[in-house]
């Protein structure tokens, strides 16, 4: 499997147990006694932890097309070369920010939180910029 491949599951494996940390922090509110068919979709009637949850798990899934979309192009194309050597930076940076944003919401975590996204928008652009050029002579 080539780390293009990897870092496509990997992504989707991510959104997965976010999904599934959703599910639970909502389900132990529902214990505390929240009505379960009472969720604000954007968390806001969560306690701090839960609102970053929802919110860490919406980010993961507003990007996740982005991200799997340059990673699929790549596959079907077979130019795996070109994201094959930033595909598990992209990773990490994915899943760095998702558990800066449920860890806090303090300005330092946010702006690291800032930093990984924009090392994960920046590759993109980087592999935009190849599949444009360098993809199109090969």
């Amino acid at each position: 499997m080539t780390a293009t491949a990897c870092a496509l599951l990997s992504l989707v494996a991510w959104a997965i147990l976010l999904t599934f940390a959703l599910v639970f922090t909502r389900g132990a509110a529902g214990a505390k006694g929240k009505a379960l068919n009472s969720f604000s979709p954007a968390g806001t009637d969560l306690d701090g932890f839960g609102y970053r949850v929802t919110r860490a798990h919406g980010n993961t899934l507003e990007n996740l097309a982005i991200l799997a979309s340059l990673l699929l192009y790549a596959l079907a194309t077979q130019q795996t070369q070109i994201t094959d050597g930033l595909a598990g930076v992209l990773v990490g940076a994915r899943v760095a920010q998702s558990v800066v944003h449920i860890a806090s919401g303090s300005v330092p975590a946010v702006l690291l939180r800032a930093t990984a996204f924009t090392v994960q928008m920046v590759i993109g652009l980087y592999w935009l910029w190849q599949f444009w050029h360098v993809g199109a002579v090969g």
